[in-house]
């Protein structure tokens, strides 16, 4: 029978001149563990790395797309007005009672500028009406009566009215002035007729501003051109070539003239400037000279 082989365990393991001792399996393993520590601390380091790596806030995350929601808000947003907005200003609103005229909603209104070379510097004629609410106007007033809401301007160039909601609020007269009496929150609208059998020009204030470029009104400034025998309706502050800002009853905190320029001086007056056209007469073919000439009698003399 064959005996097994007898290993002595206690045995010493010769050695070679690569390691101290020839004992694979212990080799292997410290060589492993050193290979697997190495491994773990590089898969660290790139780990830690790659934030590093990422955009910095406000670089390129800045430049990213809009979201749908930001879109269209952004495509939805009107765009700016050729005159400015009213905004809060620094000075705080004078605490004053009575009306003025604020910054409404928008209404289309197209409109272009034309030509008009002026006969002189200074208006033909110019026109002015007081508004405020019924308590101001009493306070205004002494002994009033009330009058027709349609004036004429300019030796009869211009006939002109406030036009607020469905028709022209209530107008007085006291002391060779007009009062118009206004509510707070309606709209309303500068009425022009040009009664001439020529072009004019009428430049507009509202609270002391121009109504088209709502800064300082001066008779230096351009106006609306009026075709002979037509009327012009002015809704409100002029916004762009097709829109304005209607016109609207405020307070005197709230109006356009003390958000957008801090300044309630003059709130409270419409006032209307016309001018005539260089080279031609205006007054040559007026109403009451076409309405002689038509009402003239061939037979006046009494058989």
């Amino acid at each position: 029978m064959l005996e097994k082989p007898h290993l002595n365990i206690d045995a010493p393991i010769p050695k070679c001149c690569f390691c101290s001792t020839m004992n694979p399996p212990t080799a292997f393993a410290t060589a492993s563990k050193r290979i697997l520590s190495t491994l773990a601390l590089l898969g660290l380091a790139i780990i830690l790395h790659l934030p590093s790596c990422a955009p910095a806030p406000g670089s390129y995350d800045s430049a990213a797309p809009y979201s749908p929601a930001e879109s269209k808000a952004i495509l939805s947003a009107p765009a700016e007005p050729s005159v400015s907005k009213p905004r809060t200003t620094s000075k705080p609103a004078e605490e004053r009672p009575g009306l003025a005229t604020g910054f409404g909603p928008s209404l289309r209104s197209p409109w272009s500028r034309e030509s008009f070379v002026r006969r002189s510097k200074s208006p033909a004629g110019t026109g002015l009406i007081y508004y405020n609410d019924r308590s101001g106007i009493d306070a205004m007033t002494g002994y009033k009566y009330r009058t027709d809401a349609t004036q004429q301007i300019a030796g009869g160039l211009i006939e002109w009215s406030i036009k607020s909601g469905f028709g022209s609020p209530t107008v007085y007269q006291s002391g060779g002035r007009r009062f118009l009496v206004g509510k707070h929150g309606a709209s309303y609208s500068i009425l022009l007729k040009n009664r001439a059998k020529s072009r004019l020009e009428v430049v507009l204030s509202v609270d002391g501003l121009d109504v088209i470029d709502g800064k300082p009104a001066s008779f230096a400034k351009r106006g609306y051109i009026i075709a002979p025998g037509a009327t012009l309706e002015v809704q409100g502050w002029r916004t762009s070539p097709d829109t304005v800002a209607r016109f609207q009853f405020s307070t005197v905190g709230g109006s356009y003239a003390n958000l957008r320029h801090g300044e309630t001086r003059n709130v409270g007056v419409i006032g209307a400037a016309v001018f005539t056209e260089q080279g031609v007469d205006p007054w040559t073919w007026m109403p009451s000279e076409i309405k002689t000439r038509e009402s003239a009698n061939p037979f006046s003399s009494a058989p």
